[in-house]
């Protein structure tokens, strides 16, 4: 009994390592996506909430039933074998592009955050995911055991420390806004909640695929994925009523999470950097595994030599530069992932 809740909890804290990423800790994502829109943002949370609750079981689950390789094979049973190939090519790109992002990522937090050089970042982080690797779904689940409470406790003291001035706004704006007939809003925040979903879905495949194939009991892939994602709705709710106390402020900085954090001292300040790398290396580290599995599905490589091969090439395009590839890739990414969430609700389950 002991050893299925364990497998529970690295099954949730995998799911949750891998959708998380910089824009997340940072803040950047969930302001841009959520706290912008106030109380309707709330709504978009709850709905986002319930969301990789159902389609991130499902996703472990059906992969499971069909016994996924890698995510080709989820691909072709949702969408056919010729849209799925074309599917798996794109979803190939954003591994690769975002896989890009996260090194870029870390070679920010060292420059911008400990005034260290921006190469040296990457360099470390390359060797440090590649070290991980070489131990596949067994170094995966070591390294979010480890990261995932960080990110919680993090989320916790945040929630602790701001979040009532936030959830009484949300309340205070809710109910003005229910007394004006105004609650549904325009409907943004719904399109942005699916737009959040169906992108980090998207990415998280890489990993909830063979995740899937790999656990025998498939009451651990449910319960790890309701777990996962009540994990990923608290961690939303958290900043998002702390990051409501500052806005707009929140709305003009790349890392809006630098207001909540300026004035609390060096603890939370050294946690918030072990968290924002921590959540761009769990990342990192399932998007190579998942590229690493689809390629060896076509070329017949040693593995070590087909990690080496994915992050160099990940280096190559990192020079590029955080923000640009942020800019460029993540709108993109998440109209692609809107096609997967779409097919990925209407498709039946095999018994």
């Amino acid at each position: 009994m002991k050893k299925r809740g364990m497998m529970v909890a690295q099954v949730a804290a995998t799911y949750i390592g891998t959708v998380v990423g910089a824009g997340f800790a940072t803040g950047q994502e969930i302001v841009r996506f959520f706290t912008v829109y106030h109380v309707w943002g709330l709504l978009g949370i709850l709905l986002s909430t319930f969301l990789f609750i159902w389609l991130g079981t499902k996703m472990m689950v059906l992969s499971h039933r069909i016994k996924a390789y890698s995510y080709q094979e989820l691909n072709v049973f949702l969408f056919g074998r010729t849209v799925g190939t074309v599917v798996n090519l794109f979803v190939l790109v954003i591994l690769f592009g975002v896989t890009s992002v996260m090194l870029s990522g870390t070679g920010s937090i060292f420059q911008e955050q400990l005034g260290l050089s921006y190469q040296l970042g990457i360099i470390l982080t390359i060797l440090l995911c590649y070290m991980v690797m070489l131990k596949g779904l067994k170094g995966i689940f070591m390294v979010n055991s480890l990261v995932v409470p960080l990110m919680l406790l993090f989320s916790l003291v945040v929630l602790v420390s701001f979040g009532w001035l936030g959830i009484q706004q949300s309340v205070g704006g809710g109910f003005q806004l229910f007394q004006e007939g105004e609650l549904l809003g325009q409907g943004k925040w719904l399109a942005s909640a699916l737009t959040y979903v169906a992108f980090n879905l998207a990415m998280a495949q890489a990993v909830l695929v063979p995740l899937g194939k790999e656990i025998e009991d498939e009451s651990i892939l449910k319960w790890g994925g309701i777990w996962g994602g009540i994990g990923l709705g608290f961690m939303l709710l958290a900043s998002h009523f702390a990051l409501l106390s500052f806005m707009p402020e929140a709305l003009q900085l790349d890392i809006p999470m630098a207001l909540v954090i300026k004035d609390i001292g060096w603890f939370l300040l050294f946690l918030f950097l072990l968290v924002v790398y921590g959540e761009v290396f769990t990342t990192l580290i399932g998007n190579v595994f998942g590229i690493a599995r689809q390629i060896h599905q076509v070329v017949l490589l040693p593995e070590k030599w087909t990690f080496i091969m994915i992050l160099l090439s990940s280096f190559v395009i990192s020079q590029v530069g955080f923000s640009a590839l942020v800019s460029y890739l993540y709108p993109f990414f998440g109209y692609m992932g809107l096609f997967l969430l779409l097919f990925l609700i209407v498709k039946k389950q095999p018994q």
